[in-house]
């Protein structure tokens, strides 16, 4: 899905999304280093538990930073293009293109991020520019997709599988139980 809205209004349609969607965890990608730190400050200040990850730390603070987002001690992962490929974390239902990547490749490598290992997903992107129209109809021709606009309702279970999550739930409470006696 898509949302065409101005630069400016990008902060408050993120807030909006991550107040009424139901979502595991979400990953929101961002074109610059600055971008990232920028975006991750005022999510945390509005309450949101987020965590940023970016070249502009050292690999060891990358993979911290990794492991507690995969671990599930925050929801939320502001990132730059450095984590668009090879990051696998099965509780990703969501991913938000706050800024459109460059190439439909790029658009590719970041959305598929949400929904791995067979569950359900959902991706959004901010369309602000002709260029970022431009980025979104590569995509679709390429790949012979309709991205459709974002409807003011969405259907938590078009990307959320619940079965799966009780699932998850049960098990790993049965593995606590077992731990404990």
């Amino acid at each position: 899905h898509y949302i065409k809205l101005s630069e400016l209004e990008k902060n408050r349609k993120l807030n909006d999304l991550l107040d009424a969607l139901d979502f595991n965890q979400v990953v929101i990608f961002v074109k610059s280093v600055s971008r990232a730190a920028e975006l991750n400050k005022l999510l945390v200040e509005c309450n949101f538990p987020s965590i940023c990850i970016h070249s502009g730390m050292s690999q060891e603070e990358r993979l911290t930073r990794y492991k507690g987002f995969k671990e599930g001690h925050k929801r939320i992962l502001v990132a730059t293009d450095l984590v668009g490929r090879g990051i696998d974390i099965e509780r990703v239902n969501i991913v938000i293109n706050y800024d459109m990547p460059d190439s439909a490749d790029t658009y590719l490598h970041r959305v598929g991020r949400a929904g791995r290992f067979g569950t359900k997903g959902l991706a959004i992107t901010f369309v602000s520019s002709a260029s970022d129209s431009d980025v979104l109809n590569q995509v679709q021709e390429r790949f012979e997709v309709d991205i459709k606009e974002l409807p003011e309702q969405i259907d938590t279970s078009t990307y959320i599988a619940w079965e799966g999550a009780a699932d998850a739930l049960s098990r790993g409470f049965e593995l606590l139980l077992k731990r404990v006696l």
